[in-house]
């Protein structure tokens, strides 16, 4: 059993492998990312392509993963999510690293992230106020391994957006 592989490390889960795309491709996902509403044929007509090969493409890159899922931008203030604060949280080991992804479940963490530098985890919360957010960081010390957290609230927001295809 020498050659035998084992994965013992859940937090990270998979090596990442730029797609292939084209210019083409990264327009297509350019204009979704701008506005998922638009029809094939809408796209096929800035494109100068038929709708069927619009869909071809749209449709590959939803199966090869780059097109992860088409959702609604959610105003946070608009649904009581006022509070917005990044938790950078340290850990004794990769075990309470782990233990940390449970928090996923809970509708006020929106992304877990381990990070390089003086912390090993990094939490991007929306709470409704000061008490929700004091409330998620009694959870996130009581893990068992957590050695302490420093919170940073955000004042203003001025870009938030996802990564840009053309790049």
């Amino acid at each position: 059993m020498p050659n035998e592989y084992k994965e013992t490390n859940t937090v990270k889960l998979v090596r990442h492998q730029p797609a292939k795309l084209d210019d083409v491709d990264r327009k297509i996902l350019g204009l979704l990312a701008a506005d998922s509403s638009q029809s094939y044929a809408e796209l096929s007509e800035l494109l100068h392509l038929s709708a069927p090969a619009i869909h071809d493409r749209v449709k590959r890159l939803k199966r090869d993963g780059v097109i992860k899922a088409t959702v609604a931008k959610i105003d946070a203030c608009k649904v009581g999510r006022t509070l917005l604060a990044f938790i950078l949280v340290n850990t004794k080991n990769v075990v309470a690293t782990k233990r940390l992804l449970a928090l996923s479940n809970l509708p006020e963490v929106e992304e877990i992230h381990t990070v390089a530098g003086d912390c090993g985890v990094m939490l991007k919360v929306r709470a409704q106020e000061t008490e929700g957010l004091e409330e998620l960081l009694g959870k996130v010390q009581d893990i068992e391994g957590v050695d302490g957290t420093r919170s940073y609230i955000v004042l203003s927001t001025f870009v938030e957006r996802g990564p840009d295809p053309r790049l």
